[in-house]
């Protein structure tokens, strides 16, 4: 049985989450509230599952491999599991450059 892991979104992460929602919203209000939806039923199966998402590709690439994520396109939600701890890092669209984008907000987090 696997154990139960706690969900922690920090405040980055929460920002930019709001951030998209609130974007979506301006144009489809029941849009925005479906991947609302979707983007926390999916961080929700990190409880159970925390290692469901892949390691981040442009990370991988530099020889860190502390930090996965979770797709819902166009967007990658990034994150980290500690002990019984699953934190969300970021949210980045991931249409843009993200290498350089993860690794300073990654690497200043630890």
């Amino acid at each position: 049985m696997n154990p139960s892991y706690d969900i922690f979104w920090v405040a980055s992460a929460e920002h930019d989450l709001e951030e998209v929602i609130d974007f979506i919203a301006r144009e489809n209000p029941e849009n925005a509230l479906k991947i609302l939806t979707e983007i926390r039923e999916k961080t929700s199966e990190l409880k159970r599952y925390p290692e469901r998402g892949r390691i981040v590709p442009e990370l991988q690439s530099q020889g860190i491999f502390l930090y996965r994520e979770l797709l819902v396109p166009p967007w990658r939600i990034i994150y980290r599991i500690k002990d019984t701890q699953v934190t969300v890092l970021t949210m980045l669209d991931g249409r843009r450059n993200v290498e350089d984008i993860l690794l300073e907000r990654l690497i200043k987090r630890g």
